[in-house]
């Protein structure tokens, strides 16, 4: 069983998909044969969330169950979770583990990071998150693309880094850099502590998973 720390990753939280009420492209303006951007999908998502926020606040204490699902149906389809579990046991625990184990961690992972980021999120309703759009689009041809954002609490800004990766027409995000923490490393770097401190048995090693990014420096 997998208990998740209320710090978690600060949360691939407020950041991403969270807050935003600064979308300079609008997903209408895209003509219909036109590849939705990464850009586009994270600001687009954000805006989704900020209805959540402004539509359902009190959803969140009269049937949290209910909010949550709301924040999860955003998030969930923007993350590749398959390849972010996979980083995250790095090359030489993903080999060691059975297939089953692999796709166990994938449903422990994913479920810890919506859990925690559908119950962080409400505490964060004032932040807003600022995309920065890019004029030129060519590096869209690449697999491998950057989206950044700014976190604004109110009383400090902090830099967001999306790392996207393209599937077929798809963008997902793999990775997440907040404020200078590379969230994906430090995941893998416990990871890591964790397999060791269990004399590398991967089934005890997901039993005792505990992911913590802390704030990322953020607060």
């Amino acid at each position: 069983m997998l208990y998740t720390h209320k710090n978690y990753l600060f949360l691939f939280i407020v950041i991403s998909s969270s807050l935003t009420a600064n979308s300079t492209l609008e997903m209408n303006n895209l003509k219909e044969d036109e590849e939705f951007n990464p850009y586009d999908f994270i600001d687009s998502n954000a805006q989704r969330m900020v209805e959540v926020l402004k539509n359902e606040a009190d959803l969140f204490n009269t049937d949290r169950p209910k909010y949550e699902q709301k924040i999860k149906d955003i998030f969930e389809p923007m993350i590749d979770f398959k390849r972010v579990a996979a980083s995250v046991m790095g090359r030489k625990y993903y080999l060691l583990a059975t297939k089953e184990q692999r796709e166990e961690f994938v449903l422990i992972f994913k479920d810890s990071l919506l859990d925690t980021y559908a119950e962080t999120l409400a505490q964060w309703g004032d932040s807003t998150i600022k995309t920065e759009f890019v004029n030129d689009y060519s590096n869209l041809e690449l697999k491998n693309v950057e989206v950044r954002q700014v976190l604004d609490t109110g009383n400090s800004k902090y830099p967001i880094s999306y790392k996207l990766r393209k599937n077929g027409k798809d963008w997902k995000i793999v990775n997440i850099i907040i404020n200078g923490v590379n969230l994906g490393l430090t995941f893998r770097n416990q990871f890591q502590a964790l397999a060791i401190s269990q004399n590398e048995d991967i089934e005890a090693t997901l039993n005792n998973w505990v992911s913590d990014a802390g704030d990322a420096g953020i607060s």
